[in-house]
């Protein structure tokens, strides 16, 4: 069951990261032509700039959950190396509990972020009066995905590590080696 959900996390998180590829594609073309138009004085779309930092701030919530499934998240090895593998796996699932821990918190704090937003039913102040509740509501249901996703991850490798099944521990929430990159 537990190697059923990894693998549909994994599926799941490379759709978003796909649909996080196009969405910043589309961007890129976006502000391209926005300044090519500027450039020949053909006026402007309008609104690049503002648009831009919407995207960045949905693919950086959605994308951190994509990165976690991955493991292309950062750690610090130098200490994890010299272990045994025992206290190797510990320190993997501490570093996933944490990481689940800090990432529920944000998810509950960025949700008066959007209620505020919905209940004003705040505008951007910009030409496009973008209402907020969409950009925010993207950007919250990427933390709520990132927080989802580490929670599974976290039971997973909870379950693997109780089971002793150390192979698809390490593969679900360990660390690999530089060699085996």
């Amino acid at each position: 069951m537990t190697d059923r959900l990894h693998d549909a996390l994994g599926r799941a998180n490379r759709i978003v990261a796909l649909i996080l590829g196009v969405a910043l594609l589309l961007t890129v073309a976006f502000i391209l032509t926005d300044v090519i138009l500027r450039k020949f004085s053909l006026g402007s779309l309008g609104g690049s700039d503002e648009v831009s930092g919407y995207v960045m701030a949905a693919v950086a919530s959605w994308g951190l959950a994509c990165a976690l499934v991955e493991r292309a998240h950062v750690r610090i090895d130098v200490l994890r190396q010299r272990l045994a593998p025992p206290a190797q796996a510990a320190m993997d699932l501490f570093a996933m509990i944490v990481t689940n821990g800090v990432v529920l918190l944000i998810a509950w704090h960025c949700w008066p972020v959007l209620q505020k937003t919905l209940e004003r039913g705040s505008r951007a102040n910009t030409p496009l009066e973008t209402p907020l509740w969409i950009p925010q509501g993207i950007w919250f249901s990427g933390w709520l995905w990132f927080a989802l996703t580490a929670t599974a991850l976290s039971l997973i490798g909870v379950f693997h590590l109780a089971a002793r099944r150390r192979q698809e521990f390490d593969a679900a929430i360990g660390m690999g080696s530089e060699l085996d990159e």
